[in-house]
């Protein structure tokens, strides 16, 4: 269990914070920092990175005259009280947790994200929450049609909630929601999900997501440890609270494996009295915690043209879950640049 430390904030920077505190489930940097911005991605990934989504509380958009939105930020630095030098010290923060379009109008997320129906009418759903050029600003000027509102919860679920009971022996479990918006997106296009896994220890993953509620980072040159779990699978990525709900994505494949939901500690405090983002090894730290695809592909459509849908419906097969050990690191290229070229 993890415990947050004391930062200083002004009334009004608290206000935006504390939403990302609250669901901030213990995640980590392991080994080098591999988070990386929106702009400093392959064209392909950025494509992907697309649909990728930022979650807001309704409190934390202005509503602009005569159309669309302005997000309300703070300074990551300042808001942490970091220490010098630390990545990202710069950037504004403000969302507090991610999510994916799966559908025409499906968006994926952590349980512990939208917990209720009062939490899906108090949330919106962003797309284009990044910085897109180098030495650019981050986009918090939104057009109307890149702002959505929850409609409703189609299914969601919350290991150690009650009546979620996990496997004998298992404390934690799958959290995820499974949400509608309130019309159907353009302009965004929905991700595909795997529907029949091969996925074992050992093998390369990367997450798209907003840690600690910053602008959109891609983080790669992560693998999975351990598979076997019910319901969750344990890597080694880069991810902060704001990440809950963040797509992990194959590398192999690149397609969704599952979603971001719990880790390791944040942050810490340093002798020097200022914050520090909590760093290990990497194969060190308890890992991260990744809610299996398959534990909610029943609720997400089928895409048209989703082969692997097709064959597993027409063949009654299942999700396979294997582990290995003698399966080599992430295929990735020595950069540790991620690419579907």
């Amino acid at each position: 269990m993890k415990t947050l430390i004391k930062t200083t904030l002004s009334a009004a920077a608290a206000l935006l914070i504390l939403p990302v505190l609250s669901f901030s489930e213990y995640k980590s940097i392991y080994g080098a920092d591999d988070r990386k911005d929106f702009f400093a991605v392959s064209q392909n990934l950025q494509t992907v990175s697309d649909s990728v989504v930022s979650l807001w509380k309704e409190t934390s958009i202005e509503t602009l005259n005569p159309g669309g939105f302005k997000l309300k930020t703070v300074n990551f630095g300042d808001g942490y009280s970091l220490c010098p030098g630390e990545k990202f010290r710069e950037q504004p923060i403000g969302a507090f947790c991610s999510g994916s379009l799966v559908g025409e109008d499906i968006v994926i997320t952590a349980g512990h994200c939208i917990k209720n129906d009062a939490g899906c009418a108090d949330t919106k759903i962003v797309f284009g929450y990044a910085i897109k050029k180098e030495g650019a600003e981050a986009v918090t000027t939104m057009a109307q049609s890149e702002v959505y509102s929850c409609k409703k919860i189609i299914k969601r679920f919350l290991g150690g909630e009650p009546g979620s009971a996990n496997p004998a022996g298992q404390s934690l479990g799958p959290d995820f929601a499974v949400i509608q918006l309130d019309r159907k997106v353009a302009g965004h296009k929905p991700l595909e999900i795997s529907r029949i896994t091969s996925l074992k220890k050992g093998e390369g993953i990367f997450v798209i997501g907003h840690p600690v509620g910053l602008p959109l980072k891609v983080a790669g040159y992560s693998t999975v440890r351990d598979f076997s779990k019910s319901g969750y699978f344990v890597a080694d990525l880069d991810t902060f609270g704001g990440n809950s709900g963040s797509p992990v994505f194959s590398v192999k494949t690149k397609k969704i494996e599952g979603i971001l939901v719990r880790g390791d500690t944040d942050f810490l405090e340093s002798p020097a009295g200022c914050t520090t983002m909590a760093t290990y090894e990497q194969t060190g730290g308890r890992g991260e915690d990744v809610t299996k695809i398959s534990a909610l592909s029943a609720f997400i459509p089928k895409l048209p043209g989703d082969k692997a849908a097709r064959q597993a419906e027409e063949e009654g097969i299942e999700v396979i879950q294997m582990d290995s050990s003698e399966i080599q690191s992430m295929e990735i290229t020595p950069s540790r640049e991620i690419s579907f070229d």
